[in-house]
């Protein structure tokens, strides 16, 4: 029986990445806060449906899989930017660091930003009290991802969130954890992480500081007593990744990479997300996904991205990607980023 499982390790794994999707589906959509945590990063993740919990050769891995960033032989520094819903943009930058064959720390800040600062008006001045507000969000992490074997890896994130508008702001506290495990049936990688375990989030600042009268119907008292309006905790939106990836063609020539995910967020129904990674030669690449499938009314969708390696002197690539993805009623969501790998 032992045997038979092990020599089944794989279509066991996978059957249950699928049967997991089915199981306790429910709409908790508006139930977190801070959902920029949720947006996917990177055009390469994002061109393979964002299926990346078991990708390794990516700095972003550090977002989908802190365990996994270890396994990649090289150091990288990427920078991303995506035009995101409405006029928002997002902007990610990270930095996976080798420190040896079996330690390696990340770096990586995520902001979201809503545009240009807009006046300020009141019903008294209509046309701007000269000041101006904004809003802004932002997430840094330090990562470490370490190889216990030559085939498994963990690794965490300590993460510090906070969301601004303007004079108003919310800050919190949260760790990632996720490992990674190279199989010896052609090397199939079989990753798992969970995201944004942490404290709740609240808004507080100076505008929710009022002057009240406690008591209208009585003279002789401070009627000028300040006061502050609460506001509700919210939870950080904790997302459970299981994914696997495997090479099914891989020459010097041609390279194709598969991956499927099952993402279980904590303000939203379970998905799957699948991608397909082609590479020519090492240099040129290829890819497309899609993202969300078994969610109803999901607006994602199709993904689609191309990517480009030139490699330098010293051991030194340039990366180079680009990603399109459907996003239904809104417009599509363009990604570019570039990145070195040393």
């Amino acid at each position: 029986m032992n045997r038979y499982i092990n020599h089944h390790k794989p279509g066991l794994f996978l059957l249950c990445l699928c049967a997991s999707i089915h199981l306790f589906a429910q709409s908790k959509v508006g139930t977190t806060g801070v959902p920029f945590l949720g947006i996917s990063i990177g055009p390469r993740a994002t061109a393979m449906g964002s299926a990346f919990t078991a990708m390794t050769s990516d700095a972003t891995s550090i977002y989908y899989n802190p365990g996994g960033f270890v396994q990649n032989p090289q150091s990288q520094f990427y920078v991303v930017h995506t035009n995101w819903l409405v006029g928002t943009s997002l902007n990610w930058v990270g930095l996976s660091l080798k420190l040896n064959p079996v330690n390696a720390i990340g770096v990586s800040v995520t902001q979201l930003n809503y545009g240009d600062d807009e006046d300020v008006t009141t019903v008294e001045q209509p046309e701007g009290t000269g000041e101006k507000w904004g809003a802004s969000d932002i997430c840094a992490s330090l990562s470490y991802s370490r190889l216990l074997t030559d085939r498994f890896s963990i690794g965490g994130s300590v993460k510090y969130i906070q969301q601004k508008i303007w004079n108003e702001s919310a800050t919190a506290f949260a760790l990632d954890l996720g490992m990674l495990f190279v199989t010896e049936f052609n090397d199939m990688r079989l990753g798992m992480s969970i995201s944004n375990f942490g404290t709740d989030i609240q808004m507080e600042g100076r505008d929710l500081l009022k002057r009240v009268d406690l008591d209208p119907e009585t003279i002789g008292h401070n009627e000028t007593i300040v006061s502050r309006l609460k506001t509700d905790r919210w939870p950080l939106p904790i997302f459970f990744r299981v994914g696997v990836a495997m090479d099914v063609i891989r020459t010097d020539f041609l390279q194709c990479t598969m991956a499927l995910d099952a993402l279980r967020p904590s303000d939203n129904t379970e998905v799957l997300n699948a991608g397909t990674e082609i590479g020519l030669m090492k240099m040129v690449f290829l890819r497309g996904g899609y993202k969300s499938l078994f969610r109803e009314d999901s607006e994602e969708g199709l993904t689609f991205g191309a990517g480009f390696r030139l490699p330098v002197q010293n051991m030194m690539t340039i990366h180079m990607d680009y990603t399109l993805a459907d996003f239904g009623l809104f417009d599509d969501i363009h990604m570019v980023a570039i990145g070195i790998q040393f």
